[in-house]
Parts: structure tokens; C-alpha cells; sequence
């Protein structure tokens, strides 16, 4: 009997819908808890989400579906089809590795743990997180084993966010980085012009930072009438689903970079989400490409053009206009330069674009030592602030600006942070292919028009979702392998030409 591919396609995509529902009410759910959740529904939300994540584990790992997968893979398919086949495949056999069990556990555990944070994040008590941090690190082991298959177990969570990476990959890029950074923050404070940054701190409205940074959100590209902002105690974005992605970001009402940057960071994950392929919503190749992918578009809107000069050029007389009596005297040149002054600092998310790095790297080494064992839970505090003193010269004074700062070991997402310097990277090299395809831009952007830019990131990034693998969209974006040589030869122009080195 001849097999129809038609027919076991339409099937295959019918069972993705389902599960795509499935992910869909989960990641509102878990958007609700980390937004407006009363406090008291937390454990029966957490209870929920974990349900959701086993139903969904079914639905992945039912035999219905690996029998119609089976059947397309002996078939001829070509061209997105085999795609959506082979990226299915993969997440099959990811899911197909967990047992039920673990799944449910790990997705109520997880859920909890984000709770638990924010209280003690909001306490500076890091002594009530570490018992529910434990038993993450349990249960993160176990799903690393089970993906690991004997091999590294860091790698195997690696690899979940950034496809095809390993700890070692990492290195080869960070060592390098790490010495130039080094250098180039030694140059910058023994060398370097002094820039003044009182014009960005006192007292700015909230209200009124928030109505300016959705302003410069939408100019970008994001649609709002597709998406919201709101409040929350780290920003993310989240892609719930097709026409619903939904950033948020804190506020600082004496410093207008503490909510500014957030919110322009997460509107470039949204901007990504918000135009990522439409006929195939709900399936894998409707998907992102990975989370270095995602992070080279929240970084390239963020710093590339969020803290260029051209960009200010149209944006600073808006804002003057939203905070005449703060901005109204202070000339463009002192703002920019203070935007872009290179401090240490000890809030990863308000880090400048030279140290930001490093931030990244003493997160990517403790990550390790607590999951292979090296590092004990209780002793986290102190090996943060060790690494701080030796990285970046500050120590916190709490654990709130201390190892409590970030959501993502709460949320067992251990192997995630190396991603962010990945898509840092990556947006430099992107923005150098983008410019060498487009030329100038900065007339554009002086105009406030950011079209072009949109239309090049969605022609070679965001339109492809997840028909390549990050590394094979990466040459075809930008013509090489990812290097950090782009964002190296942007960092020491920028800011040789802002310091006078």
C-alpha cells in the first residue's frame, strides 16, 4: 500500500497543535504567577503548570505520534516539510528521555523555586531560598543524566538552549574575550575622558519613563496591540502565543536606565517572537532558533541601536520633552556619553556592554561548580562575592545585588546564561553584515525610522524560526561563523571614539 505524506503531514501538524495549546496555557499561566498571581494561589498554580507539563510529556511522547513521524521519515519529503520532520524528531527524542514523572516534578519544583526567589529576593534572605535551590540542583541533575546518556552533564543542559553548544565551545570563546575586556576596561579607566553620569539619576516618574520607553518599543517594531508591557521583578518576555507575546520590566525611579534598557531588551525578544513565521505557528519550525538567536535580537535593539549615538539624535528631544525639568539643559553629548559609561556594576541586567560579559562569565563558572558538586549550595554568597571582588573590583553588599538577582536557577534553567554573551556576540556580527547589505543606517535612525533595520533582521533572522540550526543561520545571515571579532571591532571603536583612547 502506497503511504499518503499529505495526509500523515496534516496529522502531524494537528498533533503539534494540540501540544502547541498545551505550551500556550502553561506559559500564560507561568506569565500570570510572575505578574499579578495573588500570593496565595501560588502552590495551586504551581500544581497546574506541573499537570499541564505532563499532559503535554504525553502528547510528545505518545505512540501515535512517533508512529506518524516513523512513516514521514520513510517518505521523500524535501524542503520545510523535512524540516518540520527532522526539528519534531528532535523534540521527541528530548522529550522521549524524561520520564512522566520527572517532568511533572520538575515543572511544580521549578514553579515553587520561582516563588520562593522572588520573597527572598525581596527579603534578602538567601538562607529561606537555598533549601528549595538544593533540590533544584536535584532535579536538574536528573534530567541532565537523562540527556546525557553518560556524557557531560553541563553539556547536555547546554545544549537544550544553545543547540549544538558545549562548555568547551564556550571557553574557546570566552578566554579570549575575557583578556580583551580586561584590557579594554584597564584602557578605558587609566586613559579614558571622565563622563558624568548625574544627568541619568534623580527622580523621573514612572509613569512617564514607562509611556517613553513603549514609545521608542513600538518605533522598533513592536506591536502592541500583539503584545503588553507590565511589571514584574526580573523583565522577560514570553512568546504565550501567535499574536500574544507579552514583555515586562522594573522600574527605578532615580536612575532612567534601570527600566529603559529592560524594556528596549525585552521588546527585541518580542519583536523577534512577534515575526517569527506565521504558517507554522504551533509547530517546531514556528519556533525560535535557539536562546543565543533570541538573545542577538533583545542585545542588537538594546545596545546596538538602543545606546547609539544616531538613535539618541531622534530620541533625546522626545525625551527631553517627557522630563523638561531633569533633561532640559543637559546637552546630547553628556546624555549619550553617560548612557554608555563603562563602571563596574553589580546588576547584570544594568550592566554596561564592556563589563556585561563578565557578569555573564561568573555565572557561567559558578553554574558548573554547583551542579557537578564543586561548590556547596550554602557557600554561593561568598564564591559571588569572591568572583565579583576579582572580576569587577566591587563586592555586593547583600545577596538581593548578590547571587539572588537573577530568576534562572530558581527556574531550573542551569546552562542558559553562557547564551547571553552568544547572542551579544552575534548581534555585533549581525549589525555588520546588516550595514555591509544596507550601508548607512544612521540616517534612518536619526529620522526615527527603524523599518529597514526590522526588514533585514526578519528577511534573515526572524522568517527562517527554526528551519536552521543557530549555526547554520548564522552563516547564512552574516556569511561566517559566529567570532567575536565583530563585537570586539564595534566595542574598541565605540568606545575608543567615547573615552578619547
Amino acid at each position: 500500500m502506497t503511504h499518503d505524506p499529505t495526509a500523515s503531514l496534516t496529522e502531524l501538524r494537528d498533533r503539534l497543535g494540540v501540544i502547541a495549546d498545551l505550551t500556550q496555557a502553561s506559559a500564560l499561566m507561568t506569565w500570570d504567577q510572575r505578574t499579578y498571581l495573588p500570593p496565595k494561589g501560588n502552590t495551586g498554580r504551581s500544581r497546574a503548570i506541573a499537570t499541564i507539563g505532563r499532559l503535554r510529556h504525553d502528547h510528545m511522547t505518545d505512540n501515535g505520534l512517533a508512529d506518524v513521524l516513523a512513516a514521514l521519515e520513510a517518505a521523500d519529503l524535501e524542503g520545510d516539510d523535512a524540516a518540520l520532520v527532522r526539528e519534531t524528531r528532535r523534540d521527541v527524542d528530548l522529550a522521549t528521555r524524561l520520564p512522566r514523572e520527572l517532568v511533572g516534578r520538575a515543572a511544580e519544583q521549578f514553579s515553587v523555586a520561582q516563588t520562593r526567589w522572588a520573597a527572598a529576593r525581596a527579603d534578602d534572605d538567601f538562607a529561606s531560598f537555598a533549601p528549595v535551590l538544593r533540590e533544584n540542583l536535584v532535579v536538574v541533575r536528573e534530567i541532565a543524566q537523562a540527556h546525557a546518556a553518560g556524557g557531560d552533564l553541563y553539556d547536555a543542559l547546554h545544549d537544550l538552549y544553545e543547540r549544538d553548544s558545549t562548555a568547551a565551545a564556550v571557553e574557546a570563546v570566552f578566554t579570549p574575550l575575557r583578556a580583551e575586556l580586561v584590557e579594554l576596561v584597564g584602557e578605558i579607566r587609566e586613559r579614558g575622558r571622565a563622563i558624568d553620569v548625574a544627568p541619568l539619576l534623580g527622580a523621573f516618574d514612572e509613569g512617564r519613563q514607562e509611556r517613553f520607553n513603549v514609545s521608542v518599543a513600538r518605533a522598533f517594531g513592536y506591536d502592541m496591540e500583539a503584545g503588553r508591557l507590565d511589571r514584574t521583578t526580573h523583565p522577560f518576555a514570553s512568546g504565550i502565543g501567535r499574536g500574544d507575546v507579552r514583555i515586562t520590566t522594573r522600574y527605578k525611579s532615580d536612575d532612567l536606565r534601570g527600566a529603559l534598557f529592560p524594556t528596549l531588551h525585552e521588546a527585541g525578544h518580542g519583536i523577534y517572537e512577534q515575526n517569527l513565521p506565521a504558517e507554522h505557528a504551533g509547530t517546531p519550525l514556528g519556533r525560535y532558533a535557539s536562546l543565543g538567536v533570541h538573545e542577538s535580537q533583545s542585545r542588537l535593539w538594546e545596545n546596538v541601536v538602543g545606546r547609539s549615538l544616531p538613535f539618541w539624535e531622534w530620541a533625546y528631544p522626545r525625551l527631553q520633552e517627557t522630563f523638561p525639568d531633569r533633561l532640559g539643559a543637559v546637552g546630547l553629548e553628556a546624555f549619550h556619553a553617560a548612557m554608555n559609561v563603562v563602571e563596574p556594576s553589580l546588576i547584570r541586567v544594568e550592566a554596561d556592554e564592556v563589563t556585561y560579559h563578565l557578569h555573564v562569565m561568573i555565572r557561567f563558572e559558578l553554574e558548573r561548580a554547583l551542579l557537578d558538586g564543586s561548590l556547596e549550595v550554602d557557600d554561593l554568597p561568598g564564591a559571588w562575592n569572591e568572583r565579583y571582588e576579582a572580576y569587577l573590583g566591587i563586592t555586593p553588599p547583600d545577596d538581593r545585588r548578590g547571587c539572588l538577582q537573577d530568576v534562572h536557577w530558581a527556574g531550573g534553567m542551569i546552562g542558559y546564561f553562557p547564551t547571553y554573551s552568544l547572542g551579544t556576540l552575534l548581534s555585533a556580527q549581525l549589525w555588520e553584515a546588516l550595514r555591509r547589505d544596507q550601508g548607512d543606517v544612521d540616517d534612518a535612525m536619526r529620522r526615527g525610522e527603524f523599518g529597514g533595520i526590522l526588514s533585514w533582521l526578519i528577511e534573515h533572522v526572524h522568517r527562517h524560526g527554526r528551519r536552521y540550526t543557530p549555526a547554520e543561520l548564522t552563516r547564512r545571515a552574516t556569511g561566517a561563523e559566529l567570532s567575536a571579532e565583530p563585537y570586539l571591532r564595534y566595542a574598541r571603536e565605540k568606545y575608543g571614539t567615547l573615552y578619547g583612547l
